[in-house]
């Protein structure tokens, strides 16, 4: 038997609210509490709860037969526990089933895997804390920021103790071999790697309810018969998607929760896949070899890299600005500034800002504030002016703030930013 592994990514950032010039030194409260409330709750009524339904349904029909998993960030289990406690209490249902294996990632969502070893490894050992105490496990396996990945992250990942981490599984890196197979880090064997087969997840993810592609309507018939088109002797179809495709992203009256409830039983039905979690797989599996990334991959866009988040001044100054104060910051107990620092960590600041088209546009749109990638810019800035106000203020080691470059904890170097549109397979 061959396995299939099922994961879920769950996150929702801080949204920052308007914060004119005016009110730098004057208002330290940044986020949109309006706004995050509603997402949350539209996002747990569209999603959480009908989703996570399914699925425990599929725990009680299936039993071991079926399993998945999950990574939730911080700030996501923070909102939820606040705004939706009903998704929080559904999430724990299925933590105790024992079917579903939740992982471990950077707390906010961060780039700081790229940027700051220091940060990266405080926000990883949090976010273990609180899936343990909300969710009642300890991660075993990680799954970085947007899939984030380089030998050099894959390195620090290894030595903070996780044998197991989810890569995407991306041309460039791959040539000609299969995402369908177990690998392992370049630098540290020990840590095996587990690729996302981008062609069945997006699939899912990005084509289930356009009418345009050939493959319209998506059934849970026909994608057993993709997974029996894969050749017998590869081992393992990772399908990594975002959780809220299940009815946020993909409305229910796409077809996409029938989808979902129909899925495990075709699949175990009709082919000779088993569902494993992660960390099953790590240990049912050897590597067939290591891949080399010498450069951070992710798995937005089509050319799989850093440039949604990194790819134009607005961004460079930002994340340069942020990052240069990471020394500050920690430094310092005061646990209001401790909490800014985590929640203007998250990507989604800096994707607001990224100038590249994607063809996800449409999908994501209703999830950013900003009328245009200068706007997300501008207020961004004008918070972080205020925040480093207030760090200066507490601090007790003063620094030289850089003004553009990030110089002193790089962990991998993106590369040489490319100026084409993306593909229609983009994704962020």
């Amino acid at each position: 038997m061959r396995s299939i592994c099922l994961y879920f990514q769950v996150h929702q950032p801080f949204r920052l609210k308007t914060y004119r010039f005016f009110d730098i030194g004057d208002n330290h409260y940044y986020y949109d509490d309006y706004t995050n409330r509603s997402v949350i709750r539209r996002v747990a009524e569209n999603c959480f709860i009908p989703a996570n339904n399914i699925l425990l349904q599929h725990i009680k029909e299936h039993k071991d037969a079926f399993k998945a998993s999950f990574s939730i960030s911080g700030t996501a289990l923070e909102q939820i526990g606040r705004f939706a406690p009903e998704a929080l209490n559904s999430f724990k249902k299925l933590a105790k089933s024992g079917n579903i294996e939740f992982l471990a990632e950077t707390y906010s969502h961060s780039l700081s895997s790229v940027f700051n070893r220091n940060e990266f490894i405080r926000e990883v050992t949090k976010h273990a804390a609180i899936t343990e105490e909300l969710l009642g496990q300890k991660p075993k396996a990680f799954r970085n920021t947007e899939l984030l990945y380089s030998d050099a992250i894959g390195e620090m990942v290894a030595d903070m103790g996780y044998n197991v981490m989810l890569v995407e599984g991306a041309k460039h890196i791959l040539g000609w071999k299969s995402p369908n197979y177990l690998y392992c880090n370049n630098i540290n064997p020990k840590l095996k790697l587990l690729l996302r087969n981008f062609q069945l997840s997006d699939d899912i993810t990005f084509r289930f309810s356009n009418k345009d592609w050939s493959e319209w309507p998506l059934t849970a018939e026909k994608f057993a018969k993709w997974l029996n088109a894969v050749d017998p002797k590869q081992e393992v179809v990772n399908i990594f998607i975002d959780y809220q495709t299940f009815g946020e992203h993909q409305k229910a009256d796409t077809g996409i929760l029938e989808f979902l409830k129909a899925l495990p039983e075709i699949v175990l039905k009709y082919t000779n896949f088993e569902f494993h979690t992660p960390s099953e797989v790590a240990k049912l599996l050897q590597p067939v070899s290591s891949i080399n990334v010498k450069d951070a991959i992710s798995w937005a866009d089509e050319e799989r890299d850093l440039t949604a988040w990194w790819g134009n001044e607005l961004q460079k100054e930002a994340l340069a600005k942020l990052y240069s104060y990471e020394k500050k910051v920690s430094s310092i107990t005061d646990e209001s500034i401790l909490k800014d620092w985590e929640y203007l960590q998250s990507s989604d600041h800096f994707y607001y800002m990224s100038t590249k088209w994607f063809s996800d546009g449409d999908v994501h749109k209703y999830f950013n504030p900003y009328s245009s990638p200068y706007d997300a810019f501008i207020n961004y800035m004008n918070v972080l002016a205020d925040f480093m106000i207030r760090v200066d203020e507490k601090s007790e080691n003063k620094v030289v703030v850089p003004k553009t470059e990030i110089q002193a904890e790089t962990i991998a170097k993106p590369k040489k930013i490319s100026t084409k549109k993306a593909s229609p397979k983009a994704k962020k």
